[in-house]
């Protein structure tokens, strides 16, 4: 499967819990932080729901 790379741009100060923990789960717990992920349809479900707080590199 494809690579995609995810990295936090936003803080998850005022974030609802839901949105905190989806981004522990994908490991983003530094501002700046990249991890890389394989393009699964749960990790791209997951990259949707806190798409404001986090941009896809190439």
């Amino acid at each position: 499967m494809a690579k995609i790379k995810i990295q936090k741009v936003r803080s998850t100060i005022k974030s609802p819990k839901v949105q905190k923990e989806t981004m522990a789960a994908l490991g983003l717990r530094k501002m700046n932080a990249i991890v890389e992920h394989e393009a699964t349809p749960a990790i791209l479900g997951m990259v949707e729901k806190v798409k404001h707080l986090v941009k896809v590199i190439d």
